[in-house]
């Protein structure tokens, strides 16, 4: 589970020293394809200035984001399902110590945050987190074929397979 805090990380604004905290979150991964896929973006970042990654950053996810970050938004849209998931988010959050850092209780940042401490998360979290994070990686195939932020969302996708549960009903 301590993948969905690392992966977290890759969702905080650049600084000069961010590079090396997600180089040391991808050496801290358990094998598989979410360390591929993480590790994969982190290099896509190497080869950019910091202001070229700020660039990216802020068009891919703050200013018209070219995916939207938001797991009820992608979800329910902007209606009354979203606004109860959104309420059970800040309780859950609230309970695990998982601040939001300024975003709202279902963007992807402060989720993956509490993914990696509640235990067990949120049944409602789970039953519709890999389903908004295909999305979230379809829509910026859509709008952007060669992002960074693919291999991001395509890490986050393989370890949201950890959180279903397999027949038989124990996970």
């Amino acid at each position: 589970m301590q993948d969905f805090a690392r992966l977290a990380a890759a969702f905080q604004y650049p600084t000069p020293d961010r590079l090396a905290e997600l180089e040391q979150a991808a050496a801290g991964m358990e094998s598989g394809s979410t360390k591929r896929q993480f590790r994969a973006f982190v290099a896509e970042l190497e080869g950019l200035s910091l202001a070229e990654w700020e660039e990216l950053h802020t068009r891919s996810l703050d200013l018209s984001p070219l995916f939207v970050p938001y797991v009820g938004w992608v979800t329910w849209g902007e209606n009354y399902q979203r606004g109860e998931f959104m309420a059970e988010m800040k309780a859950a959050l609230e309970f695990q110590g998982v601040p939001m850092n300024g975003e709202l209780p279902d963007h992807l940042d402060p989720v993956l945050r509490y993914l990696a401490v509640a235990d067990p998360p949120l049944p409602s979290l789970v039953e519709v987190f890999p389903a908004a994070v295909a999305t979230m990686t379809k829509k910026l195939k859509e709008t952007d074929n060669s992002s960074p932020y693919l291999y991001l969302l395509k890490a986050i996708g393989s370890a949201a397979e950890s959180l279903k549960t397999p027949v038989g009903g124990a996970r």
